[in-house]
């Protein structure tokens, strides 16, 4: 294992959160908001914990190997998750609710342990915005981009923070592609927030809540959620950036280069265009039906809360806790799937559903037809038989966490509803859950036990499971 280079990138990864804690630090001078020295000294303690790690060690090779990448980058989010709670822990937030609402934020979960967000000061406000739009593209993604010779294999990197099981490579050149997802990034950032400056939003509002929709992450600087602005172009506005930011990136970048007819033969962009177009529709005709609710305002909530939860986002418009069963359900499942991969969102992702079914119909052929060959495509290339094992492996264990979770969260006597919500809410990084978890509650009840295991259950979810799991192993530690 290439100990030295993966500590410089540890190194690199905590300076750039140092440069990141400048930015509340400036917000907390405008709006003198008081805790102006919580992110001096955050700023100050990544700094001189970081700059010597990245300083010290005199890299002889610079090779990653694949092993290398996912320990590189459990250590990353474990470092980045451990200083970015130190703003929270310098303005008197006890250790476990710290560390909730940094994981919280850099997974682009959303859970919050706050009760009351807009009685925040402003730089923590910022804080809990800016850690989800750095989670969301992913910070070792930014480091690739920022320094292009961090090392040789850098697509390690790239292959074990990237959510889906396929990585896509849209340059030459592991630099480039960051570049690439970056500028997509920022330029859907910009626009969203000039969108809802236009429709009324406050500048503050505005650049929070679009860094929160872009990222998928769903922190509001307001106790009501989106439901705050009471406006219908502002639902519709953050509801096309939710469905976007659930797209895959590569796809965006194919349509900007005038490669559309390539990226809508995309089988992912299809079925996840089906999935949004019936949940909307069942969930619209049984709000109607159940609830007596208009047609507009029925689409209107269904729209917002199918696109809220299946790019995994998390915002609040209403409480759909209060829903029928059945359009409870739908939105359940929702959170299990998630968005395209290669984007920004979390759960198990469209892609993975669609090989998981491909194979359940190959199996169901060879026992029709023992001697026939039927191999696995996808967008009318072959999926590589260690891809599909690799989808199977990531759901037995996307389960297993998931009833593990549950099981630790029910010793703080949370129900059924509550518990198997929540840990479906961590692992696919929502947010809100069913019952002591809705949409218009918090996680603040649960015993630090459980904030903890809830905590590195985010962190697997954005991982993606394998990349923490590593660590676990005694021969990823040997030199040889």
């Amino acid at each position: 294992m290439n100990r030295k280079l993966i500590v410089k990138i540890i190194g690199t990864i905590l300076c750039i959160e140092a440069l990141c804690l400048l930015c509340p630090l400036v917000v907390s001078l405008l709006f003198r908001s008081g805790d102006l020295y919580a992110f001096v000294f955050s700023a100050a303690a990544c700094f001189i914990v970081g700059f010597p790690l990245m300083t010290c060690f005199k890299v002889d090779k610079h090779r990653l190997q694949t092993r290398d990448g996912f320990v590189c980058v459990a250590l990353c989010w474990i470092a980045l998750s451990l200083f970015g709670a130190l703003p929270y822990l310098f303005t008197g937030t006890p250790f476990a609710d710290a560390v909730f609402e940094t994981v919280s934020g850099l997974t682009t979960t959303g859970a919050s342990i706050f009760a009351s967000p807009s009685s925040l000061t402003r730089g923590i406000q910022f804080w809990r915005a800016l850690t989800q739009w750095m989670g969301g593209m992913g910070i070792l993604v930014m480091v690739l981009a920022l320094f292009p010779s961090v090392g040789q294999g850098s697509m390690n990197l790239m292959k074990a923070e990237s959510p889906g099981p396929i990585s896509t490579k849209l340059h030459p050149r592991t630099s480039e592609t960051a570049k690439i997802l970056y500028t997509i990034y920022i330029a859907l950032t910009a626009a969203e927030t000039l969108a809802l400056r236009i429709a009324g939003v406050p500048w503050f509002d505005s650049i929070t809540t679009s860094l929160t929709t872009i990222s998928t992450g769903g922190f509001s600087v307001r106790d009501e959620s989106i439901a705050y602005y009471q406006s219908e172009a502002v639902y519709w506005i953050i509801i096309f950036f939710m469905i976007f930011a659930a797209v895959n990136f590569s796809l965006m970048f194919f349509a900007v280069r005038g490669r559309l007819r390539d990226a809508l033969k995309s089988e992912e962009l299809r079925a996840y265009a089906l999935i949004l177009l019936f949940a909307v529709a069942f969930i619209s005709a049984d709000l109607m039906i159940e609830t007596g609710a208009g047609l507009y305002q029925a689409i209107t909530d269904a729209a917002f809360h199918v696109a809220t939860l299946i790019s995994t986002t998390g915002f609040g418009k209403s409480d759909f806790d209060l829903w029928p069963n059945f359009s409870k359900l739908l939105l359940l499942l929702l959170m299990f799937s998630g968005g395209c991969a290669g984007s920004t969102s979390g759960g198990i992702k469209i892609s993975r559903i669609v090989v998981l079914f491909k194979n359940l119909r190959r199996e169901l052929m060879r026992i029709l037809h023992s001697r026939s060959v039927h191999p696995i495509t996808l967008d009318g290339m072959r999926v590589e038989e260690e891809t599909v094992s690799s989808v199977s492996v990531f759901f037995f264990a996307y389960i297993a966490i998931l009833l593990l979770c549950t099981t630790i969260l029910s010793l703080d006597n949370a129900n059924f509803e509550t518990a198997f919500s929540a840990s479906l809410s961590a692992i696919s990084n929502v947010g809100p859950g069913l019952g002591g978890v809705g949409p218009t509650r918090n996680y603040a009840f649960f015993s630090d036990l459980s904030k903890l295991t809830l905590s590195l259950t985010m962190l697997l979810g954005r991982l993606e499971i394998m990349p923490l799991l590593v660590l676990l192993f005694p021969s990823v530690w040997r030199k040889k």
